[in-house]
């Protein structure tokens, strides 16, 4: 497959006649797999930074609560840089954050310079994947759109899985800061490319800035996802701060949130209009039940391994591979059925697998073999890989041009909701009845496999209801955009 297309009519800023696309994007997929990869990187190495640092589990796991935190509260605001700002400026600030992010996180003489330095990434991903999905729908052409977005797939989706792997890898030989200073040189070199290469394709409008609304997205989202994040640890009895506070300032600013920017219309933060097309709004909730399914099994599966079959963190990595590599190829390929067949004749089957591989994993034990864990993960990959491409391009091209921007903004937050809310379910379900195996004097090792099975269980059920959404998956016809009423 080709990326070298002309631009297509309706594009803007400096592309002209015969500005090729490829150059572009590829820069774009590289930036974005790499910022990405580091969302789900430093779960393994939490181990050896308690030991360097003397910190406790709770404090250590402020690294990915921070990263998610952050990521929650920028995504949302990225919809209004990308149409307020040109395209370059926002790809040097991401690309310019996650780099310097990385510099300091490679030096961090204590651990709350590495919080901080995690933080500072976290801006730049945040920009990033908006980012990328804005460029496609403004160089792609419709009818191409497909294969495009089986590409961004492999960000989405590939980028957190190995993740694990790779820092696995890595930490089996090296130390810890080994994971950013193998990442610099490439976020150095990506950075000086998009300063050169990337063109300006999108036309900035002036738009004021509302920034009640910024504080009301900054304690909407950022206090759903760490109240979400807290639930696992709170079946433990160790918070800082009780779940339900959180959660519920979180739900009380969503709905002010919400009404605000309904308010506002065309001079909303995140213009929730999009919402009014039916192919963007079914799609964009089975992304959220894909991801929930995603994340919650990333953060189990690892678990299962460790705990319950003894396995090694690189062993455990190794094992997860296959799984990221399958997405990865399928990717593509899906990409093109999609421009061929457009998006049910692919997502239904996807769920169906997806639902078979988690129903699955329900009967992992003590016993289970490391093949059986691997052709479940594979297939559970599989049927995700069939999902994720689909339901991007049918949520995305079903839009509007004037909502491309915040359209991408809305997919980026609600798969950090939903990803946050799957890693919360899966966990809390686990530890809640692993504590009660034990309490009912079970070995602690069989315990987790109890655990594992319970909280499968529930992914099986959510994946079961995918099933049934996958049937109102339509293909995507661009309308123009309405007016909801405040």
């Amino acid at each position: 497959m080709s990326t070298e297309i002309d631009s297509p009519p309706g594009t803007y800023g400096d592309t002209g006649p015969g500005f090729r696309t490829g150059p572009l994007i590829g820069l774009l997929v590289c930036a974005a797999f790499v910022v990405i990869l580091n969302e789900t990187i430093m779960g393994v190495a939490l181990p050896d930074l308690m030991k360097e640092f003397s910190v406790p589990a709770t404090t250590a796991q402020w690294l990915t609560t921070a990263f998610l935190l952050t990521m929650a509260i920028v995504i949302p605001i990225s919809g209004w840089l990308l149409t307020r700002l040109p395209l370059r400026t926002v790809f040097v600030v991401a690309m310019g954050s996650f780099t310097l992010g990385t510099l300091l996180a490679g030096l961090a003489p204590v651990f709350s310079v590495l919080v901080a330095a995690r933080v500072v990434q976290a801006v730049g991903t945040a920009l990033m994947m908006p980012l990328l999905m804005t460029t496609i729908l403004n160089v792609v052409p419709a009818e191409r759109r497909g294969r495009m977005m089986g590409i961004v797939s492999i960000v989405i989706s590939v980028a957190p899985a190995i993740g694990p792997t790779i820092s696995g890898i890595v930490l089996d030989q090296l130390t810890w800061r080994w994971m950013f200073w193998l990442v610099l040189p490439i976020a150095v070199l990506a950075l000086a490319a998009g300063a050169v290469w990337v063109r300006n394709v999108t036309e900035p409008v002036a738009s004021p800035l509302d920034v009640v609304s910024v504080v009301l997205s900054a304690l909407a989202f950022g206090g759903l996802i760490y109240g979400l994040s807290s639930i696992g640890e709170s079946a433990t009895g160790h918070t800082p701060v009780p779940v339900w506070i959180p959660l519920v300032v979180g739900g009380l600013a969503l709905a002010a949130f919400i009404w605000r920017q309904l308010g506002l219309k065309t001079r909303a933060l995140l213009d929730l209009r999009a919402f009014a097309t039916p192919t963007f709004s079914v799609a964009v909730l089975l992304v959220a039940v894909s991801m929930m399914a995603l994340f919650g099994t990333l953060i189990l599966l690892p678990i299962y391994l460790q705990s319950a079959l003894g396995l090694s963190t690189l062993t455990t990595g190794l094992m997860l591979l296959p799984g990221g590599l399958t997405m990865g190829l399928l990717a593509p390929v899906v990409g093109a059925l999609f421009d061929k067949l457009g998006p049910r004749p692919l997502v239904a089957p996807g769920a169906l697998a997806a639902c078979a591989a988690l129903w699955g994993m329900t009967t992992f034990d003590m016993q289970t073999g490391q093949g059986t864990v691997i052709a479940a993960h594979v297939l559970l990959s599989a049927g995700l890989a069939f999902m994720f491409t689909p339901l991007l391009t049918s949520a995305l091209g079903s839009l509007p041009h004037e909502l491309y921007s915040h359209g991408s903004a809305i997919v980026g937050t609600v798969q950090q909701v939903a990803g946050a809310a799957g890693t919360a379910l899966f966990v809390t379900v686990m530890t809640r009845t692993s504590a009660t195996s034990v309490s009912n004097g079970v070995d602690p090792l069989t315990s987790v496999a109890d655990g594992v099975h319970a909280a499968l269980m529930w992914g099986g059920i959510i994946s079961a209801a995918a099933v049934l959404l996958a049937l109102f998956v339509r293909r995507p016809k661009p309308v123009v955009v309405q007016d909801v009423p405040a």
